[in-house]
């Protein structure tokens, strides 16, 4: 049982999600603290206020702390743009130019003129209407 845990653990796909998960989680850090340190405090500075990521309004004594929401909904969006422009745009485009290189085969079936079945490409007669069929190109 433990050479299967040992051979599952060591295959590459297991791997590399973990690396990838915990790239993601130092980048997530860093995200968080740049959305933090800078980009809000620029927000507070224009709105007037010391601390943005306390900004909040009551309601009914209840707070709401919606420049906290506001931090968490920066870093997201920043993650997503990068993920966005440095992952997924560079991957389509790669998909995109290995499909364009891929040439196209020339087709082995036609469809029958008369019972439009298909059926191989040299046949004379077709096997499902029993039709000669002539020897042009379809």
């Amino acid at each position: 049982m433990f050479s299967e845990f040992k051979k599952f653990i060591l295959r590459g796909n297991v791997v590399d999600l973990a690396v990838g998960v915990v790239i993601g989680s130092a980048f997530n850090g860093v995200v968080q603290a740049l959305v933090r340190d800078m980009i809000t405090p620029i927000i507070a500075a224009i709105g007037g206020s010391a601390r943005f990521d306390n900004a909040h309004f009551s309601l009914h004594h209840s707070q709401f702390l919606y420049g906290d929401f506001l931090n968490v909904l920066i870093s997201f969006l920043v993650i997503a743009a990068v993920v966005f422009f440095l992952v997924v745009q560079p991957i389509n485009k790669l998909t995109e130019l290995a499909m364009r290189n891929k040439g196209t085969e020339e087709p082995t079936t036609k469809k029958c003129p008369f019972c439009l079945s298909v059926i191989p490409k040299q046949a004379t007669r077709c096997p499902d209407c029993t039709s000669r069929l002539e020897d042009k190109k379809d």
